[in-house]
């Protein structure tokens, strides 16, 4: 009976190291609509990120999150296109310098992505599909951004923080 009991208490140990039950471990989920005015609306191109005197309430395209900041840990996406005509996509950026632009290819009209440092990304939504990505995050500040040409410069990105 108490090799049983033993047993028991080991299986049990085994398990909680396994499955941690505590709120630190459970993924925490962004909800994430990528939308736009349309594509008869002329796209702005003065809406990046860190671009001094742009006025985002003017942005033709953005994002709008159920939740701006998530604790440290797996951060699950789930991306909608809610747009009726445009393919968007949402790539995660860790920005190492939240003061500093993204490194951009003006002759793409996208930032450079190999040097930007992407964390993950929802490849080309069509008009209302979906998607999703699961990614571990660290403390820090990040930029959520769409990267189809000219759609970054047009306010497709929203910050993003995780904190410890």
């Amino acid at each position: 009976m108490a090799a049983g009991k033993m047993y028991l208490g080991q299986l049990a140990t085994c398990l909680a190291l396994a499955f941690p039950l505590n709120a630190a471990s459970a993924a925490s989920i962004v909800k994430v609509e990528l939308w736009d005015k349309g594509a008869e609306t002329p796209m702005a191109t003065d809406m990046a990120f860190a671009k001094s005197g742009s006025d985002p309430s003017k942005a033709t395209m953005g994002m709008r999150l159920s939740r701006s900041s998530v604790p440290a840990g797996i951060v699950i996406f789930q991306v909608k296109n809610s747009s009726k005509d445009t393919v968007h996509e949402m790539i995660v950026m860790y920005l190492a310098d939240p003061t500093k632009p993204l490194p951009y290819i003006d002759k793409d009209s996208k930032v450079d992505e190999d040097k930007a440092g992407d964390k993950g990304e929802v490849s080309e939504l069509e008009p209302g599909k979906s998607g999703s990505l699961q990614v571990p995050l660290k403390a820090g500040k990040y930029l959520l951004i769409c990267n189809v040409t000219g759609h970054f410069a047009a306010g497709m990105w929203t910050q993003f923080e995780v904190t410890k």
